[in-house]
Formats: C-alpha cells, structure tokens, sequence
C-alpha cells in the first residue's frame, strides 16, 4: 500500500516558507507522510493579480505585522531570524538548483540551507557562492549548477510556477494532497492530518 503523500510548494523569498520548510521533515516522518519538496516561483503568480511586489511591501500593516509575527514565530521554534534587506530576495537560482536537484535527503538540507542563509544568517541568495555553500553543505550531485543552468531545467521550473497558477496556488508555502489545497504555515499541520487520512 503507497505511503500518503503531500506536495509542499515552497518559494525562498517567502518569509513563512522558512518555517516549514524547517519543520515539515519531523513533522511529516512522525505522521507517516512522503513530502515531495515542489520549488516554484511567486513573481509570476503576484503579476497575474496586479502586485508588482510581495504583498507585505504594499500593504504596510500587514507587513508590519508579519515581520514582528516572524520574530515571535522563529523565536518560539528556536530559529534565528533577520529581515533580509532587500525583501523579496532574488530567489531565481536558487529555484533552479532546488528544481535541478534529485529528491531526497540532499535536497531537503540544500533547501534548508538556503533559508537559514537568508532567514538566520542574513546572507544575500541572490549570490551565486552562497548558493554554492549551500549545495556543498548538503552535498548535492557534482554538476548540479550546470543542471541547474540547462534550459530544460529552466524550463522545467517555468513549468511548475504555471501548474501551481493552475492549481490555485496564490501564495506560499502551500500545501497540495491531491486536489485539496492548504496555505500557509499555520496549515501544515492541518495538511499532514489530511493526507495521513487520505492514504
């Protein structure tokens, strides 16, 4: 009988994904769910509605909020948190080398890497050897940024941005099981018991 599992659609500039991204592999193990780590892309999903930025940037109490919600949150976790300067980060290459790398372990830990560069370290991922750190530390295949360079990489990465498009994706993190779509990370734990059910 399969395993039950969950899509987690996760984008590196997102200041929430980091907190998933740091809990979902305890979580998930200790619920008996399979994660498939889903990179993707916010500024394309943000231009279909009209925002040329994050909405935090635009709406300044609700970023004003998120922020200080963010150091209490991280804080509560045990996690280090600064607000990167400039927000959103590009998180293009990064993307493309998680999109690039193959499931498990190591893609897990680069992905983790990325965010506490950003979120606790206060790195710029935009930096191609920041990126590189990351791949090291979590001991990706040789090659990966060649990959992760290639066009049908590329392409594959513009594929997922529009599948999350068409799946109702707004935001991140998201949580996909099946058809039923969870968002935000006050929802993972809501997700892992949806699909715990499901399978």
């Amino acid at each position: 009988m399969a395993r039950p599992r969950l899509e987690f659609w996760f984008e590196f500039a997102s200041t929430y994904s980091y907190l998933s991204a740091m809990r979902l592999p305890g979580l998930a193990q200790a619920a008996g769910v399979d994660v498939v780590w889903r990179p993707f892309l916010l500024g394309p999903i943000f231009n279909s509605q009209g925002w040329k930025t994050s909405p935090f940037n635009i709406y300044h109490a609700k970023g004003n909020y998120m922020w200080r919600d963010m150091a209490r949150r991280a804080d509560r976790l045990g996690l280090g948190f600064h607000r990167p300067d400039p927000f959103p980060q590009n998180s293009l290459l990064a993307a493309r080398v998680a999109q690039a790398a193959p499931e498990g372990a190591a893609k897990v830990a680069f992905c983790q890497n990325v965010y506490l560069m950003e979120f606790a370290e206060a790195q710029d991922i935009s930096e191609p050897d920041v990126i590189a750190a990351c791949a090291g530390m979590a001991k990706l295949p040789d090659g990966i940024f060649d990959a992760a360079q290639g066009d049908e990489n590329k392409h594959a990465l513009r594929l997922a941005t529009e599948e999350a498009g068409r799946r109702g994706i707004f935001g991140a993190p998201s949580f996909t099981v099946g058809d039923e779509l969870f968002w935000g990370d006050d929802r993972l734990e809501d997700a892992l018991e949806w699909a715990a059910r499901d399978g």
